[in-house]
């Protein structure tokens, strides 16, 4: 049998994914001013990729940083969450023309990603206050922006697996 490789090669998309121990080798392929923004991104939907795209649209490239799955547990948001593992959902976050890089961070914030990124722009959801956002403080305090971006459209993972769920 041929090697079918050569025919079908791994989708380009696949290199936005960045460990977090590379990604200070990373940052420096990535054009400035720097958007960072951090979800569990689950089952991605409509609102997700509305705001993922009006938050690139603030600057120059974007970086997304997902909870690990022990991240996702440790929210509450459901002993069945997250549905999809990590690295799938960082391969359907990287296949989006909005998302420049696409990382993860095992802890409650992303703050030391934050501090390592240093972005000048930090971008969440509506349900956020701006200065509420982790990490908001020092980007603020290092000459940054800091956005808080209304959802535009009524919808999130637990709506659809509840209607999956028929409830």
């Amino acid at each position: 049998m041929q090697n079918l490789l050569p025919l079908y090669p791994m989708p380009e998309f696949e290199s936005k994914i960045c460990p977090p121990e590379q990604l200070a080798e990373r940052m420096q392929l990535l054009a400035r001013p720097l958007v960072f923004t951090n979800g569990c991104f689950d089952i991605l939907h409509r609102g997700h990729v509305t705001y993922l795209a009006q938050a690139r649209a603030l600057g120059a490239a974007m970086i997304v940083a997902l909870n690990t799955d022990a991240s996702v547990k440790r929210l509450g948001k459901g002993d069945d969450r997250p549905v999809n593992p990590l690295l799938n959902r960082a391969a359907v976050m990287a296949s989006l023309a909005s998302v420049d890089c696409v990382t993860w961070f095992d802890d409650d914030t992303p703050f030391d990603l934050i501090e390592l990124i240093q972005p000048e722009i930090l971008v969440k959801g509506g349900d956020w206050s701006p200065d509420a956002i982790v990490g908001s403080k020092e980007v603020l305090a290092r000459g940054g922006c800091v956005h808080s971006i209304p959802f535009l459209f009524d919808t999130s993972t637990t709506k659809i697996l509840k209607s999956i769920r028929g409830e």
